[in-house]
């Protein structure tokens, strides 16, 4: 009966993973691949969720956390006899799927608001970058560990209805956006593929990834 639950469980997550979990484990130098074992959302927690936020949660989305609520995946290697985090790929749950505001924790103490610092040039053949003003409503997917946050934005129509297609973006440290895709399927591909690797997100940006960064992602 046992193996037959870690078994259940082992294709549960390649399932989740898209098969990047067994990739990981038998890559050269990889010690351990940890994952969170989540429970499934609960439908009326998702209908809360949208109801408290007069959001509708896109299709792809909603059954993502009907199967897992949120993700959380690293993985090491050793380095002087001693495992080191190198990658860690995290999509809020949904309680954590939180709204942001314009008193963000990026905000100190009588510093400037994200809504005065709002960065609104656009960028041609992309979406209108999102505002922290009546304009969208934004909610953070992932913290990113500090660096930014991908946020799900939605747009609002002129008559206050949001639009039921949220766009996903990486707003990073110096308060920029960067579009990264229209989809949370699309987004949730880039994420695996990137491995989670430290600061991947700042590949969709015009300054690229730092060359600590860099370093790490061709090891």
């Amino acid at each position: 009966m046992g193996e037959k639950n870690e078994s259940t469980m082992a294709s549960h997550i390649e399932k989740i993973t898209l098969g990047i979990s067994k990739i990981l484990e038998s890559s050269p130098g990889v010690t351990d691949v940890k994952m969170e074992e989540l429970p499934p959302a609960e439908r009326h927690t998702i209908v809360s969720w949208e109801q408290k936020h007069s959001c509708t949660l896109p299709d792809d989305l909603k059954n993502f956390y009907l199967m897992t609520d949120g993700f959380h995946m690293s993985w090491f290697v050793k380095m002087d006899d001693t495992p080191v985090q190198v990658g860690s790929m995290i999509i809020n749950s949904i309680s954590n799927l939180i709204h942001l505001k314009a008193s963000s924790s990026y905000s100190l103490p009588n510093s400037p608001t994200l809504a005065d610092l709002d960065d609104n040039e656009e960028e041609e053949g992309l979406p209108e970058k999102p505002h922290f003003d009546s304009r969208n409503v934004i909610f953070e997917l992932d913290p990113c560990d500090g660096i930014g946050k991908v946020c799900l934005v939605y747009r609002k129509h002129k008559a206050g209805e949001m639009t039921p297609d949220p766009t996903i973006w990486f707003l990073d440290r110096a308060l920029y956006w960067h579009f990264l895709t229209d989809t949370f399927t699309a987004y949730y591909r880039i994420l695996l593929c990137h491995l989670g690797l430290p600061q991947w997100q700042y590949s969709f940006t015009s300054y690229g990834l730092s060359p600590q960064a860099k370093v790490r992602a061709h090891h």
